[in-house]
């Protein structure tokens, strides 16, 4: 779950308390590329809908885990392998983009979803190259006034941990940058720019986003706020 993307999925609690019985309930974050990926989608989608979308990421050393990569393989060095996270991130996207509903679960979201995910020596933050093919035309102008203009219910709730921008935008032509740009808003923003032109799909961008903190702790942190306001977290 992404509380700005969607945050109507809470309505599968219930149905997963019903089906097994549970007076609890299981919600887990996404995947890290995942995340940050969705919400520079997620006002796409709404504005423009999606017919198609190729992403390649450069993901941080430390979305490995402890211990990590050993330091011989990630000097000097690109992975292009991280297992499972290309299923990952292509499923989840789709999923999180998508609806739900009682009678027929989760619906993906309907369009293709092509990801190529590279390990790079960066010790925090993700970064994700993204083209994208709109089903109706847009400028890059327009793109960008779309990532600018979207809030959702975490900022319309004023929730604790909610950046006030959940998409920011660097008009640099040389930005994002990982070092300069991952903490953006305590880390919690994805970060795109270099909104342009693609010859193929029609549009790109690159997109940066801190994956211990967004793609992570703090994504659990912000479900659990969006949770106790919902009146799904005891008092």
């Amino acid at each position: 779950m992404i509380p700005e993307v969607n945050a109507d999925h809470v309505a599968a609690i219930e149905a997963q308390r019903k089906n097994r019985g549970w007076k609890g309930y299981i919600v887990t974050n996404a995947n890290c590329s995942a995340i940050h990926l969705t919400l520079a989608l997620k006002p796409l989608y709404d504005a423009f809908g999606i017919d198609a979308v190729l992403v390649t990421t450069m993901q941080a050393l430390s979305g490995a885990g402890y211990p990590g990569v050993p330091s011989l393989d990630s000097l000097d060095n690109v992975i292009p392998f991280i297992s499972n996270e290309e299923e990952k991130l292509e499923t989840e996207s789709q999923k999180m983009l998508g609806g739900w509903s009682a009678d027929g679960g989760f619906a993906p979201a309907n369009f293709v979803l092509s990801a190529h995910c590279n390990r790079v020596a960066v010790r925090d933050g993700h970064m994700e190259a993204v083209s994208i093919r709109f089903k109706q035309p847009a400028t890059p102008d327009e793109v960008i006034e779309v990532f600018e203009s979207f809030r959702a219910k975490p900022q319309e709730l004023g929730l604790p941990s909610a950046p006030p921008q959940p998409v920011v935008v660097r008009r640099e032509k040389n930005r994002p940058q990982t070092n300069m740009d991952r903490d953006t808003h305590n880390g919690m923003a994805s970060v795109v720019g270099r909104v342009r032109e693609c010859p193929l799909l029609g549009t790109k961008f690159v997109v940066l986003g801190h994956n211990t903190i967004r793609g992570a702790a703090g994504a659990s942190i912000l479900n659990a706020e969006l949770f106790k306001v919902e009146g799904l977290l005891p008092v």
